[in-house]
């Protein structure tokens, strides 16, 4: 039995976030940040909060916009023009999720993709599909292969499976994990996937992106595999002061077989943070060099 060792995104983010100061002190003005969040979701805003404080940090400006839950699709849909036409603004983040009534990937396809810090538009995304890493890649599974490479796991002709095929983590990842550069022989797995233990039990590299608290055990990984748990899960927990804990996709036993694993909290997220300020970075050095 072994003992995984912990892919520590606090520490690998820490690292990038010293280049990046260095990175924005060589740019004529600091770069600009624009975050939309619509409604009062208690979590969004805690997220939205933490990216402001990152900002500040990194010598990156930051303009927070907030709008009440009812706001019509035609106002936010004039609010993103608005930001694509100020060249005051260098990236526009419309805050994740919207209220039910607005149409969350029209919106997103409506931003500038020379400004979209999080690299959710078509042409942002279809610049990996051609295998281009030059542009805005969605934080997420950018920050998690800098994460892999920054402990040195070697990806060149392994076995990654990726649970979960979300424009967000999963897809993106996929092509990643398959670029020059990561090299990897990649299997996209998803709620139809036949046999998924068995599947996910002959990679050498699992990205689990599902959902779904503690879904993956060690049952399913093979002894050396790296576990990259992208997971968020609020999960009920008397035992805890607030009556609730944090779980990612992998039960807590993986740590038992595998060799390397990336801890709920702690882990993914703060790649995604320091990837998103990156992006911010890039997307300023993009745009002043048209």
């Amino acid at each position: 039995m072994m003992t995984a060792q912990i892919l520590d995104g606090k520490a690998c983010a820490s690292q990038i976030e010293k280049e990046i100061i260095a990175e924005v002190s060589k740019i004529s003005r600091p770069p600009h940040l624009v975050v939309v969040i619509v409604g009062g979701d208690p979590a969004s805003k805690v997220y939205v909060g933490n990216k402001i404080k990152t900002c500040k940090r990194l010598g990156i400006r930051s303009t927070l916009i907030e709008k009440e839950a009812n706001i019509s699709e035609d106002l936010l849909k004039s609010l993103i023009q608005e930001l694509n036409d100020d060249d005051d603004v260098d990236g526009i983040l419309i805050q994740s999720p919207l209220p039910n009534h607005l149409d969350e990937i029209m919106l997103t396809d409506l931003i500038d993709p020379l400004k979209d810090v999080d690299g959710f538009h078509p042409i942002n995304l279809g610049r990996l599909v051609q295998g281009r890493t030059d542009g805005l890649i969605p934080c997420t599974p950018f920050g998690i292969i800098r994460l892999l490479n920054y402990y040195q796991i070697p990806l060149q002709g392994k076995q990654a499976v990726v649970i979960g095929r979300s424009r967000i983590v999963g897809m993106p990842m996929s092509l990643l994990l398959a670029s020059q550069g990561c090299n990897a022989t990649v299997t996209i797995t998803h709620s139809k996937t036949e046999d998924l233990a068995e599947v996910v039990k002959r990679a050498d590299i699992v990205i689990a992106a599902v959902g779904r608290a503690e879904m993956i055990d060690n049952t399913w990984i093979k002894p050396g595999c790296v576990v990259v748990d992208v997971g968020i899960n609020r999960v009920d927990d008397a035992s805890h002061e607030r009556g609730w804990k944090l779980s990612g996709d992998a039960h807590p036993n993986v740590s038992s077989t595998a060799s390397w694993v990336s801890p709920v909290p702690g882990g993914v997220g703060p790649m995604t943070v320091m990837m998103l300020m990156q992006n911010t970075v890039t997307a300023a050095k993009i745009r002043r060099q048209r």
